[in-house]
């Protein structure tokens, strides 16, 4: 018994530790136990595309006056009102500093415009005052030829939200996420007429995840061992605005280009990586939704062949019986972009203890719906009507050579590439006798239910 405590307790401990190195390995790195000290920003994968973008035939000079939140919501809180905002109010100074740095804009100073003026008058002031001379001329504030309007519009939380989790035998681990999403638009205007010359929008998402792990278990007798860790990631709302607020710069600055508002220095540089990767996207983002799914765009041709593998068991009068090997091929034909005829056919093996051990064979036509028939996963429900038959000889032990049923099945369809998909099915044949097992009893008919797991190819476009 001590021996068996002994490697139990051991064991547990293993397991204990497996679990905080899975779950809780990679943020101990990160734990505040020391001093942290002052150091530069972080910066974001597209600042290294912004500074490496070809140089401008002439830099443009621009006023912002200001750029905000615009979404006017607050912080989400557990344990009261806040009236903290959700977004940073200085989003006017992450896109001057954008601006700036792009090397295509002189961005002049417009949010605090007040304060250097004062600053001005003062300087006149002083001078009058100390040098005594009352026509002192400062050189003339630059002047914007183009006028950036604009802010974050929106907000948006639990845009979606999932997590997976495991629990057995007082040992756990789950794990959650999050994703919320802000929009932001910005737009030019020239100040010689007021035309809005450019409008551009960027969204940018921001994650959270949490990960944690416990363990609960008696490791000897009245001894409890209890662990638990975890950590949780919540993506700065700063940097996801000043992602977006450099896809946004650099948008501005493409879409210009291409329009010929502003001109390369290199007009050779027109094929740049950058600005031609960033057509392409604007291509693809075009045909494709909030979800990054392709609008209007069907995966799979109108006519599939498919072939599948599993088990089957028997539900009806006895109660001994057991799962056996079946398998069955199928053939479709699309009536809509959601809707298919569907055939299936193949072979069934049913065991009842003791009872019987028959091998027969199917075949049914139904109609099967495709629920989501423009992404690459996709629920398919079907319903139809077949027959369970065995020539020569009979169907189970019921004396006839064929049993008629009515069919429903579930399937969870993920198109892998190309024209091959990756199919699981629940189905349940619902025969329309009592008659399968011999045994003409109750008030239910017999039954064959099962898991069937296998490939579609569909053929042609």
């Amino acid at each position: 018994m001590k021996q068996y405590l002994l490697r139990s307790s051991q064991s547990s401990i293993v397991l204990l530790v497996l679990i905080i190195t899975m779950a809780g390995c990679s943020p101990y790195f990160y734990q505040p136990l020391g001093n942290r000290d002052a150091k530069l920003g972080p910066e974001t994968q597209l600042k290294r595309d912004l500074l490496n973008f070809p140089e401008p035939e002439e830099p443009i000079v621009v006023a912002v006056y200001k750029f905000r939140d615009q979404t006017g919501q607050y912080k989400e809180s557990n344990v009261g009102a806040s009236w903290s905002t959700a977004i940073t109010q200085g989003a006017t100074n992450i896109l001057i500093r954008a601006l700036e740095e792009s090397g295509w804009f002189v961005p002049i100073e417009r949010e605090n415009i007040s304060n250097l003026l004062n600053e001005r008058k003062i300087i006149r002031s002083s001078r009058e005052q100390y040098e005594g001379n009352n026509n002192v001329l400062l050189p003339p504030l630059l002047f914007a030829g183009v006028l950036l309007e604009g802010g974050v519009i929106s907000y948006e939380t639990n845009v979606f939200t999932g997590g997976a989790g495991l629990r057995y035998f007082g040992t756990d681990i789950s794990s959650q996420y999050r994703e919320d999403r802000i929009t932001i638009y910005l737009r030019a205007i020239s100040t010689s007429n007021g035309k809005i010359i450019k409008t551009v929008y960027t969204t940018k998402s921001i994650l959270s995840q949490e990960v944690s792990s416990g363990f609960f278990r008696f490791v000897k007798f009245k001894r409890l061992l209890e662990a638990e860790t975890g950590y949780t990631y919540n993506e700065p709302r700063e940097m996801a605005i000043n992602e977006a607020v450099e896809k946004a710069v650099q948008s501005l600055i493409i879409e210009g280009i291409q329009d010929k508002l502003w001109n390369l220095k290199d007009e050779e540089q027109k094929n740049h990586e950058t600005i031609t990767s960033y057509l392409s996207e604007k291509e693809e983002n075009i045909q494709t939704d909030y979800m990054g799914r392709v609008y209007d765009h069907n995966y799979r041709s109108s006519f599939y062949l498919g072939a599948n593998g599993g088990f089957q068991n028997y539900l009806g009068d006895y109660s001994n019986s057991f799962p056996r090997f079946g398998a069955g091929a199928q053939i479709g034909f699309r009536i809509s972009p959601s809707l298919f005829i569907e055939s299936n056919f193949g072979m069934q093996q049913i065991f009842i203890d003791r009872v019987m051990n028959s091998t027969d064979y199917f075949g049914d036509i139904s109609f099967a719906y495709l629920a989501n028939p423009y992404g690459r996963f996709s629920p398919l429900f079907n319903v139809g009507i077949g027959s369970l038959y065995n020539f020569g000889s009979e169907v189970g032990i019921s004396g006839r050579q064929a049993l008629p049923y009515i069919t429903y099945g579930v399937t969870g369809e993920y198109l892998m590439g190309g024209n091959v998909a990756l199919t699981g099915k629940l189905f349940l044949n619902q025969i329309l006798s009592d008659e399968f097992d011999g045994a003409d009893s109750g008030s239910f008919n017999d039954n064959v239910y099962g898991l069937r797991l296998g490939l579609k190819f569909y053929i042609g476009k």
